[in-house]
């Protein structure tokens, strides 16, 4: 959906008051990364954000620089660590209701002004994976608030998602460390 159809006049004067869904996905590095460079940039302009790190639990770097910056909310966690396909019924279950619980948090904090930019990230993986219940995460995308600027991140973005987007950066990936059996580093992928 493009905004071909409308003036340049009209176009800008809507993007000077609205917020727009960014999509950033695929399966190469640098997507959180760029979801926190633009928590970054709106701390820096006095905006509010939100993030919440779907299917994160471990201590990341990232962590503590957020603490420093003003205006930035982290909710996070899982109910055990490691990857998903490792989790027992049980834990699967407990993270659903974590995942669940931060969506419905930062919905809240939308809701009563406390969240100018809202960063679901790896939502599009917990989502297609079943752990976020669908009408919450999809009442976020379809019925945002107007001025709420809204990123979500993952690997591989459903088309009810594309649709919607106003912006969609794919993540490519061409080559990586990992490949060659060297592990994530602290500071740099962690």
């Amino acid at each position: 959906m493009g905004y071909g159809h409308l003036s340049a006049k009209v176009v800008k004067l809507m993007s000077a008051s609205k917020g727009l869904i960014h999509v950033y996905c695929g399966y190469g590095k640098g997507k959180t990364t760029a979801a926190l460079g633009l928590a970054l940039r709106a701390s820096g302009g006095g905006k509010k954000v939100v993030i919440v790190q779907f299917l994160k639990s471990s201590n990341t770097s990232e962590l503590s620089s957020l603490k420093l910056l003003p205006n930035i909310t982290v909710l996070r966690g899982t109910a055990a660590k490691g990857f998903v396909r490792d989790m027992t019924a049980e834990q699967l279950e407990a993270t659903k209701r974590i995942q669940n619980a931060n969506l419905s948090k930062a919905i809240e904090l939308v809701r009563t002004g406390g969240c100018d930019l809202l960063i679901l990230d790896e939502a599009l993986d917990a989502f297609q994976l079943g752990l976020l219940d669908d009408d919450l995460f999809l009442s976020v995308v379809y019925k945002k608030p107007d001025a709420l600027e809204l990123v979500i991140t993952g690997h591989k973005p459903e088309e009810q998602i594309i649709s919607c987007a106003d912006y969609v950066t794919e993540m490519v990936k061409i080559k990586h460390p990992y490949d060659l059996g060297i592990k994530a580093r602290k500071g740099i992928e962690f």
